[in-house]
């Protein structure tokens, strides 16, 4: 666990902001490595001395996005806060998605930075698995799901009850592949876990692979396992990750449109005939788990394109599980930030007992792009950075809260809130007001017409009426100004 023992190490390429971060980070308590590059970095053989990485995004060379992809192909699991000069909504869901967790940017305040490291102290914990001496070791893909259940799935909306039902019956079946499709940080990865720990296959491992951070060679190897003298670096026999699913335990495959076309056909073998050989084998290895792939993308789709091999779809979807996304959830977005609030605290962090109706609103009003995963980022930045006990706007990402909900003409007509707009003594053009409302409105909820009206206190037909009326206003104007001109 960090502690006042543990270390920190600071990765960026301009040496006095190196130089003030690691002194800030010792003055705290905290043993400080610092690196200018990421390359150095890794040369130094110090990654697995850390127990946090200040990560910045823009380095030469390797950019702190792609250290992040190669910590996590090589199974680090380093906790990474990013900091960056640029506010660049993409990068940042790409850095957290793929696990950081949090993302300041510069300027940012010392305590802003020692709150995030202190919390982080009091919430990372680390495990040991015991290895044999021998080359086959207990592999770190090998998940322990002893006690999590579709009980510990948060979410009582109509559309995710049916998707859980739907995974329970699946789990007590005999069925050998299942497929999930959902976007990324729907929750895939739990749904796979409830399915095997509500199976008779419980007893046996739960082995997960994701095949978008590991190369087509090395995925080969970690599920096929190799004989001795298969390649170069093969000094011994290795087990597969199949081969260790013994007894018949679940296989995990999340991202499986990520490998390559050669190993589908590989894979497709396996589900057919129950059975593989290992890399450099001639002999074959029964097979007995259960496979269950998990895709971001439309697999159907991806094969029509050439993608992914449309017999390998079809063998997998036996059973396919639409995982929805956090926007088409209802309110279940009100009940998993109370879930993590309670998580929180129950953990021993500082005690926040809620959200404030702007905050549940805004919650309510947000698209969501990187569903659960999303949420709970922002529900921990909050919490650091928050000083009452409740969570507050002003401390949520300005993609949830943009600045334009700050303004007085954002907050007219808006359910549950009242609200005037002061005429200014040279008056107003109320067209312009609301013109200004309409484009709010659908810059907040990304062009999401029926959000949009929500967000004013409208029906859709109504905002789709004012909008109209705006636009065609807006295009019958520069014939009225030459008409005008035009005039003795």
């Amino acid at each position: 666990m960090i502690g006042h023992t543990g270390k920190i190490t600071v990765v960026d390429d301009d040496e006095s902001i190196r130089k003030a971060t690691t002194r800030l980070i010792e003055s705290a308590g905290y043993e400080v490595d610092n690196f200018g590059s990421a390359e150095e970095f890794l040369k130094s053989g110090r990654v697995d001395d850390s127990n946090c990485l200040i990560l910045d995004v823009r380095l030469p060379g390797m950019n702190g996005l792609e250290l992040q992809e190669h910590l996590v192909a090589s199974n680090n699991q380093l906790p990474i806060i990013f900091v960056t000069a640029q506010d660049d909504r993409d990068v940042r869901e790409r850095a957290l998605r793929a696990g950081a967790v949090d993302f300041l940017q510069k300027p940012f305040t010392d305590a802003a930075l020692v709150r995030t490291i202190n919390t982080l102290a009091s919430n990372v914990k680390t495990t040991e698995i015991d290895s044999p001496s021998d080359s086959n070791t207990v592999s770190p893909f090998i998940s322990r799901t002893e006690g999590f259940g579709f009980d510990q799935i948060v979410g009582h909306s109509p559309v995710m009850r049916e998707t859980l039902r739907l995974a329970s019956r699946v789990a007590e079946s005999e069925v050998s592949s299942v497929l999930l499709q959902g976007e990324s940080g729907t929750g895939k990865d739990m749904v796979a876990k409830a399915i095997h720990t509500a199976s008779n296959r419980s007893a046996q491992p739960f082995i997960a692979i994701n095949c978008a951070v590991l190369p087509p060679n090395l995925i080969e190897s970690e599920l096929f396992g190799h004989e001795k003298g298969a390649f170069t670096d093969a000094r011994a026999r290795k087990e597969g990750l199949l081969e260790q699913a013994h007894g018949g335990g679940t296989i995990f495959l999340d991202e499986i449109s990520e490998i390559d076309i050669n190993l589908q056909a590989k894979l497709l073998r396996v589900l057919e005939e129950r059975c593989f050989r290992r890399v450099g084998g001639l002999k074959d290895v029964p097979f007995g788990a259960r496979v269950i792939a998990a895709s971001n993308r439309d697999l159907k789709h991806e094969s029509d394109v050439g993608r992914f091999r449309l017999d390998l779809y079809y063998r997998l979807a036996v059973i396919q599980i639409d995982i929805p996304r956090l926007a088409a959830r209802d309110d279940d977005v009100l009940l998993l930030a109370q879930h993590f609030l309670d998580l929180s605290s129950h953990e021993g962090r500082r005690k926040i007992t809620g959200l404030t109706a702007e905050t549940a609103r805004a919650f309510r009003l947000y698209d969501w792009p990187g569903n659960v995963r999303e949420l709970r980022n922002v529900i921990e930045r909050a919490m650091i950075l928050e000083d009452s006990n409740m969570i507050s706007t002003r401390h949520l990402p300005r993609d949830i809260v943009p600045d334009a909900e700050k303004s007085p003409l954002a907050r007219v007509n808006v359910i549950g809130i009242d609200a005037t707009v002061s005429l200014p003594p040279q008056g107003i053009s109320l067209q312009e007001v609301e013109k200004s409302l309409l484009k709010q409105a659908l810059a907040q909820t990304h062009g999401n017409q029926t959000r949009a009206s929500e967000l004013l206190g409208l029906t859709r037909d109504q905002f789709r009426y004012r909008l109209k009326k705006i636009r065609q206003l807006a295009a019958e104007q520069p014939k009225f100004d030459r008409a005008r001109a035009a005039k003795p």
